[in-house]
C-alpha cells in the first residue's frame, strides 16, 4: 500500500535590530522587538493558525486515517509562546490526536552540524526536551536544518539514539534512485533515511499558483493521480514543506487550504494512506544505502550549503561565532546563553548570501548582504566582548577548562559538607529533645 508523509517545517529567527560600530560595549541587547512580533504574529494569522485548524478538522474528519509531522525550532516555539500562545495551544490540540508526530532538530535552527559536534548535541538534546514539555513526546526522527545531511552528520545523529534520519531527495545524492523508497545510511547502515520527494514537494511549496507552470493548476486528484501511477513497488512519498506555504507562501485565495482538504479524499479512495516517519520506518524495509559525501540540503537549486556558507563573509562570521563556543558553554550567564542561541540561527548566516541577496528583497531585512555582514558582525564583536570579559582570551581553553572543573568539584564539596552539617544537627536536636523528655522531674518540698 503506497503511503505519503507530510512533514512541515516551522521556523523563525529572532530578527536583529541596527545594530552600529558604536553601539559595541554600550548596548547589549541585539533585537527588532517590534519587527520580530510583526512578522510572527502576521504569518500565524495567515499561516499558522488557520493551518491548523485545517489539518485539525481533517484528522477528525478522516477518523486518524490522516496523519501529519512537524519540525518546529526552538526560537519559533519561544516566539510562538511570546506573541502567539494560541498558535501553541492549536500545536497540542493537534498532539493529541496521536496521528501527528514531532521530529527532532537543532533548538536554534543552526548550522551547528557543520561546525561544531558538541554545540549540536547540546541543541537536539535542548530541542527533544522542548517538545516533551510542550507536546509530551520524546521525538524519534531526526531532521536537521533545512534538511543539512551527509555521512558524517549520520554518524552523529546515531550516535545519539536516533534510529531515522531525513535527507533531501536531491539528483546528485539519489542519482538514477527514486526518493519514492526507504533508505539507509551508507555511513550508519542501521540508519533509515526517509528522503523528499523534491518534485511533489516544490511542485506544492514554489509552482502551485504559477501559471506559467504547465502543469497548472495543481489539483489534489491530480496529486493523487500521480502518486497513483508510480510503479507499484514505490511504497513511500516523503512530502517536506515549509509550514508557511498553507497561507502565506502560497496565499489562501490561491485555493492552497482547498487543496489540502481535498487530499484525503481522493487518496484514500485510491487506496493510499497516510503515515508518520515512525510509522513508515517502522513497516516498511531499506531498499539499498545511500552515500552522501558531501552536505546537502533542500535549500537553493544546487540544494547543498552554499546558501549559508557560499562566501568569505558568511564563513568568516561562522567562524567567529563558534570559535567562542566552547567558552561559551563554560558561562552559566543567562543572558549570554540566550543570545548565544539566538545568534546561531541559520538565517543570519542566509542573509549574507550574495548570491541570494544582492540587493533588496522581501525575505531579508537588509539592503544587500554586506549589510547583513556589517550589522551581524558588529553584533557579534560585542557579543564576544561579553563572553571575553567572563573567560579572557589570554587563558587558554584547557585552563579554563580545568578551573571550572576544580570550581565545580569544590561546589560538589560545600553542599555535600553542607548536608552533612544539617544531618549533625538535625541528629543533635533529636537527641536533646529525647534527653529533656527522659530527665526526671524533681519534686520540691517545702
Amino acid at each position: 500500500m503506497k503511503t505519503v508523509c507530510f512533514h512541515f517545517q516551522v521556523h523563525q529567527p529572532f530578527r536583529l535590530k541596527r545594530y552600529r560600530f558604536f553601539d559595541i560595549g554600550s548596548d547589549h541587547y541585539y533585537y527588532d522587538d517590534f519587527s520580530n512580533e510583526d512578522i510572527i504574529r502576521g504569518i500565524a494569522g495567515r499561516s499558522y493558525l488557520p493551518a491548523n485548524a485545517v489539518l485539525l478538522d481533517l484528522i477528525r474528519e478522516y477518523q486518524g486515517k490522516f496523519k501529519i509531522a512537524f519540525s518546529i525550532s526552538g526560537i519559533a516555539l519561544e516566539q510562538l509562546e511570546i506573541y502567539v500562545p494560541e498558535a501553541i495551544d492549536g500545536f497540542k490540540e493537534l498532539a493529541k490526536t496521536g496521528c501527528v508526530e514531532f521530529l527532532a532538530e537543532t533548538y536554534n535552527h543552526s548550522v551547528a552540524s557543520l561546525e561544531d559536534p558538541e554545540e549540536f548535541r547540546n541543541q537536539v538534546r535542548k530541542h527533544s526536551e522542548k517538545i516533551q514539555l510542550l507536546f509530551g513526546q520524546t521525538p524519534q526522527v531526526f531532521r536537521n536544518t533545512e534538511l543539512i545531511y551527509s555521512d558524517e552528520i549520520a554518524e552523529l545523529v546515531y550516535a545519539m539514539g536516533y534510529k531515522t534520519a531525513m535527507a533531501e531527495g536531491a539528483k546528485h545524492v539519489l542519482g538514477w534512485k527514486s526518493p519514492n523508497y526507504l533508505y539507509a545510511s551508507a555511513a550508519c547502515p542501521k540508519l533509515r533515511l526517509l528522503v523528499r520527494n523534491m518534485k511533489y514537494s516544490d511542485d506544492i511549496s514554489f509552482r502551485f499558483s504559477n501559471y506559467a507552470w504547465n502543469e497548472y493548476p495543481l489539483v489534489a486528484d491530480k496529486l493523487i493521480h500521480w502518486i497513483a501511477s508510480t510503479p507499484e513497488s514505490e511504497q513511500l512519498f516523503n512530502i517536506g514543506l515549509n509550514y508557511e506555504v498553507l497561507g502565506s507562501l502560497q496565499p489562501a485565495e490561491t485555493g492552497i487550504f482547498e487543496f489540502f482538504k481535498a487530499i484525503p479524499r481522493f487518496a484514500l479512495a485510491k487506496g493510499i494512506g497516510f503515515s508518520t516517519p515512525s510509522e513508515a520506518t517502522s513497516v516498511l524495509k531499506p531498499v539499498g544505502e545511500l552515500a552522501v559525501p558531501y552536505p546537502c540540503s533542500w535549500t537553493g537549486e544546487e540544494k547543498d550549503v552554499n546558501p549559508w556558507t557560499g562566501n568569505v563573509l558568511q564563513r568568516e562570521a561562522i567562524s567567529k561565532l563558534y570559535g567562542i563556543g566552547e567558552r561559551v558553554r563554560l558561562t552559566r550567564d543567562r543572558r549570554i546563553l540566550q543570545d548565544w542561541d539566538y545568534l546561531q540561527a541559520s538565517d543570519h548566516f542566509n542573509f549574507m548570501s550574495t548570491k541570494l541577496f544582492p540587493g533588496p528583497s522581501v525575505y531579508s531585512p537588509y539592503e544587500n548582504a554586506y549589510d547583513a555582514f556589517n550589522n551581524y558582525m558588529n553584533v557579534l564583536s560585542d557579543f564576544i566582548n561579553r563572553v571575553q570579559s567572563q573567560f579572557p582570551a589570554t587563558i587558554e581553553n584547557e585552563e579554563l577548562n580545568a578551573l571550572l572543573t576544580t570550581i565545580l568539584n569544590q561546589e560538589e564539596e560545600i553542599k555535600k559538607l553542607k548536608k552533612e552539617l544539617e544531618e549533625k544537627t538535625t541528629l543533635i536536636k533529636v537527641v536533646s529533645s529525647a534527653a529533656l523528655r527522659e530527665k526526671p522531674n524533681k519534686k520540691s518540698y517545702a
